[in-house]
């Protein structure tokens, strides 16, 4: 790893911009963020003064302009990805944004072009995939799948109940109390009516991390075949064959936060306990159970996790990709996967 660190300029620095990722990144010492780009000035200077952040512009594009970046993270709301994310491509430069890639296929479609055509690259932020105990049961359900002496994959199921993702995080937010933005905002989709788009744009704002993490734990693309009328329940099929259930808030919790994956071989299985969103220096839990024969006693490993939250070293993470010592953790046209199952599901629920 280069002891030199990595220029971060931040576009942003909202809510999710400050709890989720300036937090992070202001206190990791392989990167060094400069300059912030927040038309809410009030804010924006106090949240610089805060994170010692020595440059603040009231515009992105000044900000490219000005500072000699090594990656950008910009924290936007995703219906607002297919007017920014293109222009920040064109700097070339390695470029973060959260989840999903976009508020319609049709956004998503342009980024991914953009991608294609920059000398960057975008990743998108899937911090599950960087919950150390979803990076360790990956690790092991490969090793399964390439080895096979747990049979095949046979299901994957991800209970998502509605809790408290954000454990107060919120509570230490930098607001300068500036006037509201009035900010360019993505068209709706063409091909959906305002009461569908809205049941699609609900869905795809607080279940797509189940959609995407699901086709992380399979290692495949994968199709919805069902939708349960209540919206609670949908399933699907893996490109191998395995099942698929996703269980969107059967019931919901006010204290906690109860997400968990199951992911099923013929002779055994992993359970994972994901950790809240914003959960700091706490990991998930997995366990792995093996029952490969008979006359054989079967093992149970259950691994201690690093005490690292999954957003702080989905920064990490984010970090060396952008030094070229890993791939980004979700591409963009990975992510574009994720929307076009979720018009699929949406289609499936309120279409037929």
């Amino acid at each position: 790893m280069s002891e030199t660190p990595l220029k971060i300029g931040f576009c942003g620095v909202g809510m999710m911009g400050q709890c989720a990722h300036l937090r992070n990144y202001a206190t990791l010492k392989e990167c060094q963020v400069v300059a912030l780009a927040e038309p809410r000035a009030k804010t924006a200077k106090l949240v610089a003064a805060h994170y010692n952040v020595p440059k603040v512009y009231g515009d992105f594009r000044e900000m490219l302009a000005a500072e000699k970046l090594d990656a950008v993270v910009a924290s936007q709301p995703f219906d607002r990805h297919g007017v920014l994310v293109p222009e920040l491509l064109k700097a070339g430069l390695p470029v973060f944004t959260e989840k999903p890639i976009a508020g319609t296929i049709a956004a998503g479609e342009k980024i991914v072009a953009a991608d294609e055509a920059s000398d960057g690259w975008l990743m998108v932020g899937y911090n599950k995939r960087s919950d150390p105990a979803i990076m360790w049961a990956v690790e092991q359900i490969r090793r399964l799948q390439a080895s096979g002496e747990l049979g095949r994959l046979t299901y994957v199921r991800i209970l998502m109940p509605a809790g408290d993702w954000t454990e107060r995080t919120f509570d230490t937010v930098i607001n300068g109390g500036d006037e509201p933005l009035q900010l360019e905002m993505d068209p709706p989709a063409d091909d959906m009516s305002e009461e569908v788009f809205g049941h699609y744009g609900g869905f795809v704002n607080y279940y797509i991390h189940q959609v995407n993490m699901v086709r992380h734990l399979l290692g495949e693309s994968w199709r919805v075949t069902y939708a349960d009328p209540s919206g609670v329940m949908l399933a699907g099929l893996g490109d191998s064959g395995a099942a698929v259930t996703i269980e969107m808030t059967p019931y919901m919790t006010t204290e906690g936060w109860e997400e968990s994956a199951l992911v099923a071989f013929e002779k055994g299985y992993l359970k994972i306990d994901i950790a809240p969103p914003l959960a700091i220096g706490r990991a998930g839990r997995v366990e792995l159970y093996e029952d490969p024969e008979y006359g054989r006693t079967p093992v149970r490993t259950v691994p201690r996790m690093r005490c690292v939250g999954s957003m702080r070293q989905q920064a990490m993470n984010f970090l060396a990709a952008a030094r070229g010592e890993q791939p980004p953790m979700c591409t963009a046209a990975d992510a574009l996967a994720d929307i076009q199952l979720a018009r699929e599901y949406v289609r499936l629920w309120k279409e037929q």
